[in-house]
């Protein structure tokens, strides 16, 4: 339950600066193991940057993340259990030579034989002849079947340099597989840790891409209403922080057992000094309405060709209607790293939208623009997946800066970080796995 109104007695076991995904999930944990949270929010909203706006009617994320119904904190976080989820098609559209083809899911070498006849069939396939695909789809076949213990003890490189050492053929790389990754990991040029890259792959191998109904914002939004009435504190400026002592701008001090730093890695630098802040990858999305849908299949469409800016598209009302007015189409496009100058932008990205969908862009209205210079940690090799989020007794952070840079990396380290205080406070965890509903 969200709250503006500071408690009289200004006092809780533990203070949680930030009301993103991590600190909300932990404060999940915390309060279903019996203790007393407060989470305080500078903005007026929670969610960070998993942050929705309203425009017309219109639902308009302002990040490209994309979820896998594979990721398990979905499953195991307290509160989510009225969440759903909009499932994109299996697989993924590609534009490849000028052309586009479909590429499935696939998790098993039985269903990469299915798609490679299926595909193998068309002109001029960007995955190579039946055999390549064969060898593809079992490649992700044994990667969703491995355990992350080995997946963490691979060799650490880049993504893009492990990419050249699996045995695939460079043509289902450079059309399927390097695209695919950029998506997933907001990361064009595939710097990332070959290990955060592997554990990537393993969840679309091993799951579909999903975005949640009615915007990205639903989760945290959720997750605070989920919580004890007045847990949840937005519009409070923290201006000094200890393991003991909160201070506020609004509200004067609040004492504590315990703090959790659960804002993004400069912030929490601001108020840790000393603690490393990370380099980032930045992250624009543009999101137009046209006459018409370019596509009604609701599939998530990558340009392998690196024709423009745009990484990745979707018609987002055909994936999720609710982001829409009835009867009204919503376009959303992903560019990772430095956008064109933004007298161009919108020009250079309809100008390649309009070759992706094979139809004219110049009637489409362009309905926001949102750049994000750190929307994403970068996490190149070597990466520690396992960052410390104990810093000392009555001492945390967490964060998708402490994890991997996903939802499920900001959901599990606050797991990580709420089991850390639970554990120093001698207190056992009460939790259970919660069933999120997809719906397709």
């Amino acid at each position: 339950m969200l709250s503006t109104a500071l408690s009289t007695a200004h006092h809780a076991d533990v203070v949680i600066i930030g009301a993103g995904l991590a600190g909300l999930a932990a404060a999940h944990h915390l309060t279903s193991a019996g203790v007393r949270v407060s989470v305080l929010e500078a903005a007026p909203h929670v969610g960070g940057r998993m942050a929705t706006d309203r425009v017309d009617g219109f639902r308009l994320d302002r990040g490209g993340r994309l979820l896998t119904t594979s990721y398990p904190e979905l499953l195991r976080t307290p509160g989510l259990e009225g969440a759903a989820l909009r499932m994109f098609s299996p697989g993924v559209v590609v534009h490849s030579d000028g052309r586009n083809y479909r590429t499935g899911a696939v998790g098993s070498a039985r269903s990469a034989l299915t798609v490679a006849r299926a595909l193998a069939s068309a002109p001029r396939p960007p995955l190579g002849g039946a055999v390549d695909q064969a060898r593809l789809g079992a490649a992700l076949g044994r990667l969703a079947a491995t355990p992350t213990s080995r997946l963490l003890a691979r060799p650490e490189r880049t993504a893009l340099e492990a990419l050249s050492v699996r045995g695939l053929p460079v043509r289902t790389v450079n059309g399927f597989v390097r695209p695919l990754l950029s998506a997933l990991l907001c990361d064009p040029e595939l710097t990332t840790s070959s290990r955060c890259a592997d554990l990537a792959l393993r969840a679309f191998a091993r799951g579909r891409l999903c975005v949640t109904a009615g915007g990205a914002s639903v989760l945290p939004e959720l997750l605070a209403r989920t919580l004890p009435e007045g847990t949840v504190r937005t519009d409070v400026c923290v201006t000094d922080a200890s393991i003991s002592c909160v201070t506020t701008k609004e509200h004067g001090e609040i004492t504590c057992r315990s703090l959790v730093l659960a804002t993004g890695a400069r912030a929490a630098a601001e108020l840790l000094p000393g603690l490393r802040v990370p380099d980032f990858h930045a992250v624009t999305v543009l999101h137009h309405t046209a006459p018409a849908a370019p596509l009604t299949d609701p599939t998530l469409l990558l340009d392998a060709d690196r024709s423009g800016p745009v990484a990745h598209t979707a018609v987002m009302s055909a994936v999720d209607p609710s982001r829409a007015p009835e009867g009204r189409v919503l376009i959303s496009s992903t560019v990772l790293g430095t956008p064109p100058p933004a007298a161009v932008l919108d020009r250079t990205v309809r100008a390649q939208l309009a070759r992706l969908y094979g139809t004219p862009t110049d009637d489409w209205e362009l309905l926001a623009v949102h750049h994000d210079p750190e929307a994403v940690p970068a996490m190149p090799p070597p990466h520690d997946l396992r960052r410390p989020v104990r810093l000392l007794s009555g001492l945390y952070v967490c964060g998708d800066h402490r994890d991997t840079n996903t939802v499920q990396g900001a959901l599990f380290s606050g797991r990580r970080a709420a089991h850390a205080i639970l554990r120093d406070l001698g207190v056992r965890p009460a939790y259970g796995p919660a069933q999120l509903p997809a719906v397709a």
